[in-house]
């Protein structure tokens, strides 16, 4: 059995980590290069970096903040947003990242997915997917449906299909964020994480609504997750990596160890 992955995730808006609840009300958290090194020191598996609003804003991604986190840390690095072109792919690789995320680009034009993994490797390609529960319909039936630019743009496509389709196309990963659980601490969207992890066959990244260690406990066994995406409950200092990874050994929950 493989280790349950445990990634901190850096939101950041105009060089700056940042956190919100339901994708509204960020506040500053922090510096990112200084985040990622701290974590990457406290024996995070890997690091996620958004940069949230660089889709909404039809702009590229900080492509200096990615080098600077990347020559800090020494783990397995995943960068997303404003990501729409083998080139943005091409420069955020070269930068030092391991694996580029993309969401709103690849709804926009799947293409992006099969090209990319072409490129540069499947393994390379996270697909990102910010999904928001709904009333099941024929276009929806999974009661799912794909949100784009930051949570701001209904899409009128089921979660699950979208995932498929994903895999299909060429994806290595996904990480699937749930818009109602995000910055609520309240725990992850189970019943949807397991939707998704039981139908495909590559690794799924459960994103939104950590705030105990129980709740990534659930998540990577109940849910079905391959690793647990994490953000409030390490950057105001809740808990720690190490605290994590022990309540989670504790549980018979398999994962790299940090002692």
């Amino acid at each position: 059995m493989l280790s349950k992955r445990i990634i901190p995730c850096l939101d950041v808006h105009e060089g700056r980590t940042t956190k919100g609840i339901k994708f509204k009300n960020n506040v500053d958290i922090g510096d990112p290069v200084e985040m990622a090194r701290m974590y990457y020191e406290a024996g995070a598996d890997e690091i996620v970096f958004y940069d949230i609003t660089a889709s909404h804003e039809k702009r590229g991604i900080m492509i200096d903040v990615v080098r600077r986190v990347a020559a800090t840390i020494f783990i397995p690095f995943s960068v997303g947003g404003g990501i729409r072109t083998l080139e943005d792919m091409r420069e955020v690789l070269l930068a030092g990242a391991e694996k580029v995320s993309v969401n709103s680009a690849a709804v926009k034009n799947p293409d992006i997915i099969s090209r990319g993994a072409a490129a540069f490797g499947s393994q390379c390609i996270v697909l990102g997917m910010d999904v928001k529960q709904v009333e099941k319909s024929g276009q929806i039936p999974s009661g799912y449906e794909i949100v784009i630019n930051g949570g701001r743009k209904y899409m009128g496509m089921d979660a699950l299909d979208w995932a498929l389709k994903g895999q299909e196309l060429g994806a290595g990963e996904i990480c699937l964020n749930s818009i109602d659980a995000d910055g609520t601490k309240n725990g992850y969207e189970l019943t949807l994480t397991e939707l998704i992890s039981t139908r495909v066959d590559i690794p799924v990244i459960a994103s939104g609504g950590a705030g105990h260690p129980v709740h990534l406990s659930d998540v990577l066994t109940t849910g079905k997750a391959d690793a647990a995406l994490i953000a409030s409950m390490v950057h105001y200092g809740t808990y720690t990596i190490p605290e994590i990874k022990t309540y989670l050994a504790e549980q018979g929950v398999k994962v790299r160890s940090t002692w």
